[in-house]
């Protein structure tokens, strides 16, 4: 099954209902959780995040981009989020984190930035929802795909195959019609869209063309 997740860094946040209604026909929206210390950027806190899910037609896909992630991430399940993916370079116990995010009702992802390698986590697939491989550095929209950390993800799906895993697999960075068949080719089965959503102006039929790119593939 392919997922489309828009990531709603690329939304006008001065509009973010009227975003918000407009990609009702993707999977979840995405939203990017950033602190300015585990990346150079700062975007919404707790209390953003609960407006956005209260209008929300769809559910939340957060992804934590923060330290002490310990700390903050049970809290964002805590609210409701249906979703809850923190990085595993932010944690000191990814897998006592995500089982506390399970047991306040969210799915759990782990994420890992481009340079990070997978190795350490392929055994510990049971322990997750949702593995995310960065298509770019995290911080910002509007990046390119760095497409060498493909091999990541063929690495995921073999193992989660081996496993009979049902994790997803999500890719958040650079994903365009282009792009979304090379990371679907290798994997992938969720992908995070920004700026080829929201930048088009028409985000109903950019969600049903990538959904379709990435459909032609699994």
């Amino acid at each position: 099954m392919v997922r489309i997740n828009p990531s709603i860094l690329a939304a006008d946040f001065v509009n973010m209902q009227r975003d918000l209604e407009s990609i009702a026909s993707a999977d979840f929206v995405h939203v990017d959780v950033m602190d300015n210390h585990f990346v150079p950027n700062l975007t919404f806190g707790p209390q953003m995040v609960e407006r956005i899910q209260a209008v929300s037609p769809i559910p939340l896909d957060v992804h934590l981009m923060i330290d002490r992630v310990d700390v903050f991430a049970p809290g964002y399940a805590e609210l409701g989020c249906a979703s809850v993916t923190f990085h595993a370079e932010a944690s000191d116990d990814p897998v006592a984190l995500a089982r506390a995010i399970r047991a306040r009702g969210s799915r759990t992802g782990l994420a890992i930035k481009p340079e990070t390698p997978v190795e350490p986590y392929l055994e510990m697939l049971e322990e997750f929802d949702q593995f995310l491989i960065m298509t770019v550095e995290p911080g910002f929209g509007g990046q390119s795909f760095i497409d060498s950390v493909m091999p990541k993800l063929e690495a995921l799906r073999a193992a989660a195959t081996r496993a009979s895993s049902a994790i997803w697999l999500q890719v958040d960075g650079g994903v365009t019609l282009d792009t979304i068949v090379v990371a679907a080719s290798h994997g992938a089965d969720t992908f995070v869209a920004g700026s080829s959503v929201f930048n088009g102006g028409d985000p109903e039929k950019a969600i049903s063309d990538l959904r379709a790119q990435a459909g032609h593939v699994h």
